[in-house]
């Protein structure tokens, strides 16, 4: 077997600020011809999307996928839901844990990985306040050890 080659389309930069990251999961996504065709050109936003489970099912909401500029008529309503496709007992297991514990399910990113669209989901726990003033210390932190060491 080849290697699959994995081209990123997009990254949720705001996920691992706004959230705990528990788990991550790679899922299949339903998409139309001029979703695809979209997705190609990089007309894609994660922005304030993020996935819910419905009888058994999961789906994408506010998947932001840009209308296909040459696409006439049949073209894709762009926040549409989208099913995506994971295994029964990853569904399963999904439901559990965003029920019992009050996890959320967020995308991370969005890929082509050999020729098919995929979507990388994180179980997340919110951050709160606190916790993201912390991660913005540390980060400060850090930038200014790298710059001290860059100068000596």
């Amino acid at each position: 077997m080849g290697q699959d080659h994995i081209k990123i389309l997009t990254v949720n930069k705001k996920a691992k600020f706004n959230y705990f990251i528990e788990d991550e999961f790679e899922a299949g996504i339903v998409l139309k011809g001029t979703e695809v065709k979209s997705l190609r050109s990089g007309r894609v936003s994660l922005k304030d999307s993020y996935a819910g489970i419905k009888n058994g099912e999961v789906f994408l909401y506010q998947l932001h996928i840009g209308a296909y500029p040459f696409a006439h008529h049949g073209n894709h309503e762009p926040l549409r839901p989208r099913k995506l496709l994971l295994h029964k007992q990853e569904i399963k297991r999904l439901y559990g844990k965003v029920n019992e514990k009050g996890l959320s399910l967020i995308p991370l990113k969005v890929y082509f990985k050999g020729g098919r669209v995929k979507i990388a989901i994180g179980l997340a726990k919110g951050k709160r306040k606190y916790d993201k003033r912390e991660e913005i210390k540390r980060r400060d932190a850090k930038r200014d050890l790298d710059r001290m060491k860059k100068e000596y």
